[in-house]
């Protein structure tokens, strides 16, 4: 099932317009016509059934047939993460992120980040791909890069946890920490992991330390394993 991505669609709009290039692509590319049946989404929680009543090169509009909704979930995933020093391993857990199920995503800069700079737009889009490739409806938000100050500064009345490397006697298992039907931020650090006075910071603003498992793992397969974790919790 091939499904389309149009944030600019309502629920109310009987009709669906698609830019020129997907216009183009649906042409050319899918070999639709007139009458054929098109899957879109917004996005935002919406499936629209749509049939194409004209197709150009420069234009594809479509009529919409239903609307259907999500069931809102009893739980959220903030995944607060320090970029990796090699975008594609970061693109790797948008990817599998929202194929799992994510809500939002914070990059954070910390003391020992080795990437300090990210671009939004590219990510974006490799949500928007993994959100058509997995047939979702809801896609995550991806935020402005904060300094990790910065965010742990932000009130919150989430459940909070930081996955960490270093020895703690107070550190448990994530599985062992959830709570049901919450809403969940998790810190995950760069490769060289959080420094210790990040850590003191973050137990001190009332995140627990958890761990992800016996192995070390890289920073996007911590990020996903959490994310699994609750998600798999609540099945």
């Amino acid at each position: 099932m091939q499904l389309f991505y149009n944030p600019s669609v309502d629920e109310n709009d009987a009709f669906i317009s698609f830019p020129k290039a997907e216009s183009r692509h649906i042409l050319k590319v899918l070999r639709k016509k007139t009458g054929d049946e098109l899957l879109v989404t917004n996005g935002k929680g919406n499936l629209f059934s749509a049939t194409i009543t004209e197709i150009s090169n420069s234009k594809c509009i479509a009529k919409v047939n239903s609307v259907k909704t999500d069931e809102k979930k009893s739980f959220s995933i903030h995944i607060a993460i320090a970029p990796t020093k090699k975008n594609d391993r970061f693109e790797w857990f948008l990817e599998k992120a929202t194929e799992i199920g994510i809500d939002k995503i914070t990059p954070i800069i910390c003391d020992h980040s080795e990437r300090k700079v990210v671009k939004l737009d590219r990510f974006e889009r490799v949500l928007q791909s993994a959100l058509k490739q997995s047939l979702q409806y809801t896609i995550p938000t991806i935020e402005e890069p904060l300094s990790f100050q910065e965010f742990i500064n932000k009130k919150t009345t989430d459940s909070c946890f930081i996955a960490h490397c270093e020895e703690d006697e107070e550190k448990n298992p994530l599985k062992n920490n959830i709570e049901l039907h919450q809403n969940y931020t998790i810190l995950i650090g760069p490769e060289g992991d959080f420094s210790s006075e990040e850590i003191k910071t973050a137990i001190h603003k009332n995140y627990k330390p958890v761990s992800l498992g016996k192995n070390r793992l890289r920073t996007e397969t911590a990020a996903i394993v959490a994310c699994h974790t609750i998600n798999l919790a609540h099945e």
